[in-house]
């Protein structure tokens, strides 16, 4: 087993190119830079026009290498599903978008293996907590409104797999 050289960094999904940061940080590893780059960006273009954290392992000797995808931040997930610019500047009072409690859920399971939650149901929670600060509405609700709903077991069906 040789030695391993990791190399981490942030880049446009589906956009990884030879030239920095991932060209300068791998051609002294001598491996194929290209294949690589093609590999991330394989691996990255659902997330495109997102930030995706990566990380290439090298092992020195055989030239062999792994890439392992992070997940974009919820608020990325999220300006991704509503097709929007960004989050809210004063999301008390200006609402960027809505998203459905559907949508909701399908960025939980994106995030869930990143979160500090025990389950789904607290893991839906820290989404509804990013959605209140970026001034994004769930099925046209505030959503403080559903994290008490799922405190009040309103919403148990979505939790029972």
């Amino acid at each position: 087993m040789g030695e391993k050289k990791q190399i981490e960094s942030l880049i446009n999904g589906g956009k990884a190119t030879a030239g920095p940061p991932l060209g300068p940080a791998l051609g002294p590893l001598g491996v194929n830079v290209l294949q690589i780059v093609n590999r991330i960006n394989e691996l990255t273009k659902s997330y495109a026009g997102m930030k995706v954290p990566v990380k290439v392992i090298v092992d020195v000797d055989t030239k062999d290498f792994e890439v392992e995808i992070g997940t974009p931040t919820t608020s990325a997930l999220i300006i991704k599903e509503l097709g929007i610019e960004k989050g809210s500047g004063t999301p008390n009072t200006e609402k960027v978008g809505n998203l459905s409690l559907e949508q909701t859920l399908k960025i939980t399971e994106m995030k869930i293996k990143n979160t500090y939650a025990k389950d789904t149901k607290g893991a839906l929670k820290e989404v509804l907590g990013t959605m209140v600060s970026m001034g994004v509405t769930i099925d046209n609700k505030d959503p403080r409104e559903v994290q008490k709903e799922i405190d009040d077991n309103k919403h148990e069906a979505l939790f029972k797999k």
